[in-house]
């Protein structure tokens, strides 16, 4: 069977996967945020907090109620990151450094997972499963519980109120994340996935020397670190370590986890507006951007762009030989797709415009699926930005699924596409004008693609290391840590104040003038504004880099 054909079969076989779990998981994620009912540990979790679990919030509670959430766990993960020394297996690991513990604490709370350490020599054991898994659990479920929110404004009318961001955020974590993850482990245990807390044992490697090589709760964390669209690994290498990804079964099964709560969010959607149609459309919106992603992923891999390449027939520098170019290149692109940041093989080393292409799948806006609900907020506020543009072309006030889009909608929603880009060009500029562009490994136009990629998988809260650039100077730590923190909260709190603005409209009965928004137009429409409203805001920052180089 040739590479491309073994591609094909690969992304065939997640398309079909994704597609028999979509109606039956959608609708179970639709009765976990929609119900009613409080198990005995959720009010127990309840009381404990003091919530009043049939309190509704407005949307500035809700966002207040975020921001302290998060503000308290980046707290409390800068703290145990500091004292690891003096916690049960440290593994004799020091403190991480202030700066190091600021991004990283910063990091997993806001579902990014950047990594500029090596998880394996600086992390004990009871920080990794206790600080930093954690945070991959409840930073995934704070990211759907903002989807839910948002969704609900559009359902509802004439309230201020988007629900509870406390009975969201534990019933998402205890009835979502916690069992599917404790059944992931155990199938990944199968597949050879590491599982202890053996500190590691000396190993003699082929050269005649010895290596040290440390075990953990790697399986644990590795479930969690896909299915929450984290991506940090549990070692530096993150999925490319035979320790965390160790067969081609399993790197199937990891992908499958990164994509299938965003690929099933739309159903909520569709079931809580009580058009199913109109979840149909957005997954339809989801699943082109991804198709096109991947498959050009794997067209420039597999074409072996370059000299040394062509020269010997593949590019395999930094992929993993048990997985192969075409598995590698899916990976890489359902990963930025995806938000999750995870990688199993080297993005520095891909082909010029191979490399480029996880780089634009970041600057899609990541909604393709996305991350566990950003990828869908972000996507209604690319569908709210089309019914906008379509009424302005026929001279009418657009709407969608029964709400107006005004001027203050269509503020909130401009804000919101604002954010990440400039985030990421004042960042790269700014590293470019101080000097701190020398720690990237090369020069030219590839130096310039390691610096643009780590401001965009910060800013867009990826976590994916394009690599060949160290970062863990202050500086980068500093200014990483601030994109990462402002790339997750400021869209949050902008997706709130728009779903509050949408809850309190009186719904506006369809005419012969409301553009459908469930038809293969409408679909085609919003892919438009993706790629030309969101994608091409990066086009000179392209030309420069990865373009200039592959041409």
């Amino acid at each position: 069977m040739s590479t491309a054909t073994a591609g094909v079969l690969f992304v065939l076989s997640l398309l079909v996967a994704l597609a028999a779990v979509h109606t039956t998981f959608g609708d179970y994620l639709y009765r976990v945020v929609a119900g009613t009912r409080h198990s005995r540990f959720e009010r127990g979790v309840y009381r404990l907090v003091g919530v009043n679990p049939t309190a509704g919030q407005s949307w500035g509670v809700y966002a207040r109620s975020v921001l302290a959430f998060s503000a308290v766990s980046i707290l409390f993960l800068y703290g145990f990151l500091r004292l690891q020394n003096h916690l049960w297996l440290s593994l004799g690991f020091d403190p991480v450094a202030p700066h190091g513990a600021w991004n990283t604490a910063v990091s997993f709370v806001t579902n990014t997972n950047w990594q500029w350490y090596s998880g394996e020599s600086t992390m004990g054991h009871l920080v990794q499963m206790a600080g930093l898994a954690v945070q991959n659990f409840v930073s995934a479920a704070v990211g759907i519980a903002v989807a839910v929110a948002l969704v609900r404004g559009f359902a509802r009318s004439r309230t201020g109120e988007l629900g509870n961001f406390w009975v969201d955020l534990t019933r998402i974590t205890l009835r979502v994340l916690l069992p599917i993850s404790v059944v992931g482990a155990l199938a990944l245990m199968v597949g050879g996935v590491v599982q202890n807390l053996s500190a590691g044992g000396d190993v003699t490697t082929l050269t005649g020397g010895t290596q040290t090589i440390t075990g953990g709760p790697v399986a644990s964390q590795e479930v969690i670190k896909e299915l929450g669209t984290n991506g940090g690994g549990f070692y530096n290498v993150n999925s490319a370590h035979p320790f965390e990804n160790p067969t081609a079964w399993t790197n199937w099964l990891e992908v499958f986890l990164l994509l299938v709560i965003p690929f099933s969010l739309p159903r909520v959607f569709g079931r809580t507006v009580g058009q199913l149609r109109q979840g149909y459309a957005i997954v339809a919106v989801m699943g082109i951007l991804a198709i096109a992603g991947i498959a050009l992923t794997n067209a420039f891999e597999l074409s072996g762009h370059g000299t040394v390449p062509q020269a010997v027939g593949a590019a395999l520098e930094g992929k993993e030989v048990r997985f192969g170019v075409s598995s590698s290149a899916t990976f890489a692109a359902a990963t930025t797709l995806s938000s999750t940041g995870a990688v199993n093989s080297f993005h520095d080393s891909y082909t010029a415009l191979g490399g480029m292409m996880p780089l634009v799948n970041m600057m899609l806006g990541e909604v393709a699926p996305g991350g566990v609900g950003a990828g869908l907020y972000g996507l209604l506020i690319l569908a709210v930005t089309t019914v906008f543009v379509a009424g302005l072309m026929v001279g009418r006030t657009p709407e969608y699924i029964g709400k107006k889009i005004g001027a203050r909608e269509i503020k909130l929603a401009s804000l919101y596409f604002l954010v990440t880009p400039a985030l990421v060009l004042i960042g790269a500029a700014a590293a470019v004008a101080t000097g701190n562009n020398s720690t990237a490994l090369n020069t030219g136009p590839h130096a310039l693609s390691e610096v643009v990629y780590a401001f965009t998988s910060a800013s867009n809260n990826n976590g994916s290391a394009f690599a060949g650039i160290t970062v863990s100077t202050p500086w980068w730590n500093t200014a990483l840590g601030l994109c990462m923190l402002l790339g997750r909260f400021l869209p949050i709190v902008l997706v709130l104040a728009l779903a509050g603005s949408l809850a309190r409209q009186q719904p506006t009965p369809a005419s012969e003038g409301t553009l459908p928004t469930h038809r293969p137009l409408f679909v085609g429409m919003v892919v438009g504004v993706t790629v030309i409203l969101v994608a091409l805001t990066f086009l000179p920052a392209l030309a420069l880099g990865p373009l200039a180089e592959g041409l």
